[in-house]
């Protein structure tokens, strides 16, 4: 890239969330604001329905694994993914309170604290390969299940997982949910403060639990879950065999009171998001006659209809959380409060892998310098 300037600031760009302005290189994933989402330069739709040992392997390495690499891979990521006694311990000593990203949140830095190894790719490797266990003891505490099965993490990476959370039904949605969350570019707002705090040298376990607590608003990662409440709302208000005329009066009615339309627009795309295309393909052909699955795909069109005829509306399209839910509900894990939960499971793989890369890679293995924008003085006059 060449030294000219990427970027005019003006006094309009200050307090709109940085958007936009470049800060660094991201070395795994790009978001095309009309193709959408890409690992190592190959789209998303390429990668979905592969086996998350594929992906994770293309995310660590940058590149495909043959059959043979990614076996003797995975088999030193299950030497590693086994918590310790006392960590699972620790955890289910934990308030059950609150929302469940508190307690994950928590239980990645005990995890950290116990389990530390203390160089970033090992903690990488490691971190990867123990958080399926580490979201099922969170999930199986938190909601009072009781101890979580065995970890076999030879039956798959995301079958381990199903089996911990005692819906095995659920694998293929799960895999497919996992795989399309791992990474979205440099700047979204959990990737970017988990780098941020790795910038001070935190460590990667540190860094990761201010990442799922940025992934914890309901503006960024609990989305799905508000979009899900949505659509059962308009499921009850209209049933299950509504028409898309139904529908659309609904939507005008909404938009008439000020009131939300969930799941639609995105920061980046102008298009509607990929991964959420591949989710409603995936749920027409699987459970087309689901009443959340019919009424989703009448929102899908009726929505983007109704909200393109606002000039100022930029993108009115779906993105992923407005069937992200609906996928884990349809496949059997009807249990909306540990959707979060279930994105930072995935999107773990991503964020440790750019901590890596910014604390070793960078600059030629010099690393970025910490994180210190600055902030322009808005107060009295100084005397």
């Amino acid at each position: 890239m060449s030294d000219e300037v990427l970027f005019q600031i003006t006094k309009e760009h200050l307090e709109t969330g940085m958007r936009g302005f470049p800060v660094g290189y991201c070395p795994t994933s790009t978001v095309d604001p009309n193709k959408g989402l890409f690992y190592m330069g190959r789209p998303v739709a390429q990668l979905a329905f592969c086996r998350p040992e594929e992906v994770i392997y293309l995310l660590m390495f940058g590149k495909e694994g043959s059959p043979q690499e990614i076996e003797t891979f995975f088999a030193d990521m299950q030497k590693r993914s086994h918590l310790k006694p006392e960590t699972i311990k620790a955890i289910q000593n934990l308030p059950r309170q609150g929302h469940p990203m508190k307690l994950f949140s928590a239980a990645v830095l005990i995890l950290g604290m116990l389990e530390k190894n203390g160089d970033y790719r090992e903690d990488c490797l490691n971190l990867i390969a123990k958080i399926p266990q580490l979201a099922a003891v969170v999930i199986n505490h938190h909601a009072g299940w009781g101890e979580t099965p065995l970890s076999k993490p030879e039956l798959g990476y995301m079958e381990n997982f199903a089996a911990m959370v005692r819906v095995p039904g659920a694998n293929e949605a799960l895999k497919l949910f996992n795989i399309v969350h791992y990474d979205h570019g440099g700047g979204n707002l959990s990737t970017f403060v988990g780098k941020a705090v790795a910038s001070g040298l935190e460590d990667l376990y540190g860094s990761m639990a201010s990442a799922l607590c940025a992934l914890a608003g309901p503006r960024h990662g609990r989305a799905n879950q508000d979009c899900l409440e949505f659509l059962r709302t308009v499921v009850k208000e209209v049933g299950e065999n509504a028409t898309a005329e139904q529908v659309e009066t609904l939507i005008r009615s909404r938009l008439a009171k000020q009131q939300l339309v969930f799941g639609f627009g995105h920061a980046v795309l102008r298009v509607e998001d990929p991964r959420a295309g591949l989710i409603y393909d995936y749920l027409k052909k699987e459970y087309p006659n689901h009443p959340l699955v019919k009424i989703a795909l009448l929102l899908r069109t009726v929505g983007t209809k109704v909200l393109s005829e606002n000039r100022k509306v930029t993108d009115p399209y779906p993105n992923i959380d407005a069937i992200s839910g609906t996928l884990l509900v349809v496949a059997g894990f009807d249990y909306p409060e540990y959707f979060t939960v279930l994105f930072g499971l995935s999107r773990v793989v991503g964020i440790a892998r750019q901590v890596v890369y910014e604390r070793l890679e960078a600059r030629g293995g010099k690393g970025t310098p910490i994180v210190r924008p600055k902030y322009l003085y808005s107060g009295p006059q100084i005397q």
